[in-house]
């Protein structure tokens, strides 16, 4: 999801310390920034760490690591992957780490732990770093108090329990016009961008334009990119949803449609199209349950 990664890199790097003030929040020292550090992490598959800011906390200097996912990894799995970013921060800097994987989507991270766990007897490897769902996050303190970089993303924090989504949205549209930006259009469209992973785009457009003094830039800012990505997003969705449906039917003419409702949970907690696509395989080829069971456990392996 592009378009929401890179939405989210901008805020993060233009207001760096709205995010290491709430994400250090239980710390409670004295936090200073020193400066942002574009990471060079080369991995198999050339990722890098999305945001790493260097400050000082309490006099020490340490960095705050930030992950930004729109929705679940699989391949590999978000614990393993932020192992591996903690491990090269502190090799290449020397430095503490600070690490958070900040959630966007409202059904995202909901299994992860924050914890990766190697446990082989002499060999163990414990690494732990701070899930954040925005959905979770309490969005009206952050809406009194205005940090500017997190404004954009309260239309995917939680609302209070006695408002309506439509009349959360327009407080946070309403908020996040009231902040002194440099480019209002732009910071404006970001909120859009982010929020249309929660809300409809013609919803979003329509509270746009009746709150904020800056339409017509803004709708040209977001509504092409987050349509674009929108459009593709719900092709991807579409196109998991068929595969389910497939190994599903699969499963009923090879065995019993009882046994492919059992199956039916688990499911639908994979996203990588890939497993998806091996798992048809599978249950095309599955002589019993306990043929497919096996499949599952397998990891792809």
């Amino acid at each position: 999801m592009a378009i929401f990664d890179t939405v989210s890199k901008t805020q993060a790097q233009t207001h760096p310390m709205d995010f290491v003030n709430h994400c250090l929040n239980f710390e409670r020292g004295d936090v200073t920034f020193v400066e942002l550090i574009v990471p060079e992490q080369p991995t198999v598959e050339m990722h890098e760490a999305d945001i790493v800011i260097k400050v000082e906390l309490n006099g020490e200097e340490v960095l705050v690591h930030l992950e930004f996912q729109t929705t679940d990894s699989y391949d590999p799995e978000m614990s393993l992957r932020m192992a591996g970013y903690i491990i090269r921060l502190m090799e290449t800097y020397r430095l503490p780490v600070y690490s958070s994987v900040i959630y966007l989507r409202p059904d995202a991270g909901r299994r992860d732990r924050g914890v990766y766990e190697q446990n082989i007897v002499g060999h163990q490897v414990f690494i732990e770093y701070q899930v954040l769902r925005l959905i979770e996050m309490e969005g009206e303190p952050i809406l009194d108090n205005k940090p500017t970089g997190l404004l954009p993303f309260t239309p995917l924090m939680k609302r209070p329990a006695d408002m309506g989504a439509e009349e959360w949205l327009r407080r946070c549209v309403q908020t996040a016009d009231s902040v002194d930006v440099p480019n209002k259009p732009a910071y404006l469209g970001s909120l859009a961008v982010l929020g249309n992973l929660v809300y409809g785009s013609e919803l979003i457009s329509n509270i746009i334009l009746e709150e904020t003094m800056q339409q017509s830039n803004i709708i040209e800012y977001w509504t092409e990119k987050a349509a674009a990505e929108a459009h593709q997003q719900g092709l991807e969705q579409g196109m998991k949803e068929r595969a389910r449906e497939d190994i599903l039917e699969a499963l009923r003419l090879r065995l019993q449609p009882d046994v492919a409702r059992t199956f039916r949970p688990v499911l639908e907690t994979i996203e990588d199209p890939k497993r998806l696509k091996q798992l048809h395989r599978a249950a095309i080829l599955a002589e019993s349950p306990e043929d497919f069971q096996r499949a599952l456990a397998s990891n792809g392996e």
